[in-house]
C-alpha cells in the first residue's frame, strides 16, 4: 500500500479541514491500493445481479467515438442527463419533438445498452415558458386594438384611422407637434372647441376606426389628456356595428396638466369604435396615447391545476408510450422535496430559472400521484421510481420521502422503487450513508444509486489540483458507498448503480455548476482513475 508521509508542523486541529471526517494517523495518510482494473465494473456488477450504468450527454455520445466507446465498453445501462426531460422534448407551442431523443435511443439500443428513463416529472429542465403560458400562470399581454393609438401616423394636418364626426360652431381638430403639448412621441391631437354646448358633449366628436370585440368581454379604454384652461370637460362614448347599443362614460373634469383617464366597458357588439366627446365646455384639449385592450382575467388556482395536469398527462403518456418496451424503468418523479422535508412550492424553491415550474405548488399531492398513474397506464410493465438527493445526509428529507411513498401506494399508485442520487464528496460521513441504506431497505422496494459522483474539491478551493492522496480518498468513498449498498440492500432489492457522467470535464459539476472538480471514474483522457478500482474492489469482495 502506497503511503504519503506528512510531518505535522502545526497542531492537529489545523489539518482537520484537509481530511474532514476521515480518520487520520499522525504522520501518515494512505492513498489506498486502488490500481486493479483487470475486470470491468459492469461484469462484476452483473455477477452480483444488477446493472452498472453511466449518465450520458447527447453531443459527445453522438459525435465523440472515444466517449461513446468508453460508454459501450464500461456500462450495462445508460441514463440520459437531459434528452428525455420535458425541456428537451416539449416545444413552445406544446408540440413534442423527439428527434434528438430518438437518435440517442437508437444509438444506445444499437450498442446493446439498456436505457433508464429520466425523468418524467421535475421542477427544472422543462419548457416552463410553455407551461406557464398554457396554464395561465403567465398572463399574456393584451393586444392593442386601436389603430394609430398615439396619433403618430397621418399627414401634417390629419390622423390616420381617426375621423372628425362633429365640429359644431367652428370647432377644429388638428395636429400638434409642440413638445409640451405631446405626451409621448412627436405628435398629439389638439381639439379647439370655441363654444360651450352644456349637456351636448356630442357636438364635438373625434372617432376611431372600428375594432373587433367579443360580446360579453370587458375592455379597458385609456387616454392622456389636458386642457389649455381650467374647467375642461370630456367623455368617451361608443358606437357599434352588428348590433349592440352605444355606451357613455361620465363627464370627466379636465385640468391643465396631463392626466390619465380610464374607462372599462363590456362589449355588446362584434365591432366597436370609441369617440372623444368634447362639446360641453369651450376649451382647447390635447389628447395622446389612447388605448383599448381586452381585460384578461387571471385564472383561478383550480383552472391552473386542470391545465397543468393535462400537460403532465400529455407529456408522460406520449413519452412512456413512445419508448414502451425499450425503456423498462423510469424516474417518474424527481426531487419532490425541499431540504426541510416538505413538498416543493414557490416559497421553498427558487423559481428564478427560465426552465423552472414547481408542479406541486399548483397540484399538491396530486402531482406525483397522477404522474405515477399516467406512467403506469402508458406502460403497465415498466418499473416506476421516485428519485431524490441528499438522502444520505438529510434524514428529514429521507423520512419524508419514505412516508410519501407510503401515501402514494395507499392511494393506488404503482411505486416500484426509490432512487438515491448520492452527489457526495470524499469526506461525506459514513454513518449517514449506512443509515440511509438501512431505511431504504426497510421499504421492501427496489433501491438504486441513481446519480453517484464524488467531489474531490467540495470546498471549492481556488487553484485546486488533485494529487494521489485525494484520488485515494475519492476511491475510498466510492468503495464505501458500494460496500454499504451491498451490505444493507438485500440482493432482491438491488436495481443497480449509475455514476452520473463519464469523464471529469463533462461532469455537470464542472459544466453547469462551474466548479473546479474531478468527480467521476475517468479523467480527461478517458483513463481509469483510482475511483474506478474503488467500485470494482467492493463488487469483487462480494463474489
Amino acid at each position: 500500500m502506497k503511503k504519503i508521509f506528512l510531518y505535522l508542523l502545526a497542531p492537529l486541529s489545523c489539518y482537520t479541514a484537509l481530511v474532514g471526517c476521515k480518520k487520520m494517523e499522525v504522520g501518515i495518510m494512505n492513498t489506498g491500493n486502488y490500481t486493479d482494473t483487470s475486470t470491468l465494473i459492469k461484469d462484476a456488477a452483473t455477477a452480483d445481479g444488477f446493472p452498472f450504468g453511466l449518465a450520458i450527454d447527447y453531443t459527445p455520445m453522438m459525435n465523440n467515438p472515444i466517449y461513446s466507446g468508453t460508454v459501450t465498453r464500461e456500462a450495462t445501462s445508460v441514463t440520459f442527463t437531459y434528452q428525455m426531460k420535458h425541456g428537451a422534448i416539449v416545444q413552445n407551442d406544446g408540440s413534442l419533438n423527439y428527434t434528438n431523443t430518438d437518435a440517442l435511443v437508437n444509438k444506445c439500443v444499437s450498442a446493446g445498452l439498456q436505457i433508464y428513463g429520466h425523468t418524467l416529472g421535475w421542477h427544472q429542465n422543462q419548457n416552463a415558458t410553455y407551461l406557464k403560458n398554457y396554464a395561465g400562470i403567465t398572463i399574456p399581454a393584451a393586444t392593442e386594438l386601436l389603430a394609430n393609438p398615439g396619433f403618430e401616423l397621418g399627414t401634417a394636418t390629419t390622423f390616420s384611422n381617426w375621423s372628425t364626426y362633429n365640429a359644431s360652431n367652428g370647432a377644429t381638430v388638428s395636429v400638434t407637434t409642440t413638445p409640451s403639448q405631446v405626451h409621448s412621441g412627436t405628435r398629439a391631437m389638439m381639439v379647439v372647441n370655441p363654444v360651450a354646448n352644456p349637456g351636448n358633449q356630442w357636438k364635438v366628436q373625434v372617432a376611431s376606426d372600428l375594432f373587433n370585440t367579443v360580446v360579453g368581454q370587458q375592455y379597458i379604454i385609456s387616454y392622456w389628456v389636458y386642457a389649455a384652461a381650467p374647467g375642461g370637460s370630456i367623455r368617451l362614448s361608443t358606437q357599434t356595428s352588428g348590433g349592440g347599443s352605444a355606451q357613455y362614460q361620465a363627464d370627466q373634469n379636465i385640468g391643465t396638466s396631463w392626466q390619465l383617464v380610464t374607462w372599462t366597458i363590456t362589449a355588446n357588439s362584434p365591432q366597436t369604435r370609441i369617440l372623444f366627446d368634447m362639446g360641453q365646455a369651450a376649451n382647447t384639449y390635447y389628447i395622446d396615447d389612447a388605448s383599448v385592450k381586452q381585460v384578461i382575467a387571471a385564472p383561478s388556482g383550480a383552472q391552473i391545476a386542470v391545465k397543468l395536469d393535462s400537460a403532465l398527462y400529455n407529456f408522460i403518456t406520449n413519452t412512456v408510450t413512445r419508448y414502451k418496451g425499450v425503456v423498462k424503468a423510469w424516474d417518474v418523479i424527481n426531487e419532490l422535496f425541499a431540504d426541510n422535508g416538505t413538498l416543493r412550492n414557490n416559497s421553498n424553491t427558487s423559481t428564478t430559472g427560465s426552465d423552472v415550474l414547481v408542479w406541486s405548488n399548483y397540484l399538491g399531492n396530486n402531482y406525483a400521484l397522477h404522474a405515477f398513474q399516467y406512467a403506469q397506464a402508458a406502460d403497465p410493465n415498466a418499473l416506476l421510481f421516485i428519485n431524490d438527493y441528499s438522502l444520505e445526509s438529510n434524514s428529514v428529507k429521507l423520512d419524508s420521502l419514505i412516508s410519501y411513498v407510503k401515501f402514494l401506494k395507499a392511494n393506488g399508485a404503482k411505486v416500484d422503487g426509490i432512487g438515491t442520487q448520492m452527489h457526495i464528496a470524499w469526506n461525506t460521513t459514513y454513518a449517514g450513508i449506512d443509515a440511509m441504506f438501512q431505511k431504504l431497505a426497510a421499504t421492501g422496494l427496489l433501491i438504486r444509486i441513481s446519480e453517484l459522483d464524488v467531489r474531490i474539491n467540495p470546498n471549492d478551493k481556488t487553484g485546486f489540483t488533485p494529487n494521489q492522496l485525494f484520488y485515494g480518498y475519492q476511491a475510498d468513498m466510492y468503495n464505501y458507498v458500494v460496500n454499504s449498498y451491498l451490505k444493507y440492500i438485500p440482493k432482491a432489492q438491488r436495481y443497480g448503480i449509475t455514476v452520473w457522467g463519464v469523464d471529469d470535464p463533462e461532469s455537470w459539476i464542472v459544466t453547469t455548476q462551474n466548479k473546479v472538480d474531478y468527480p467521476l471514474l475517468f479523467n480527461a483522457n478517458f483513463a481509469k482513475k483510482p475511483a474506478y478500482t474503488g467500485i470494482l474492489k467492493a463488487l469483487k469482495a462480494q463474489q
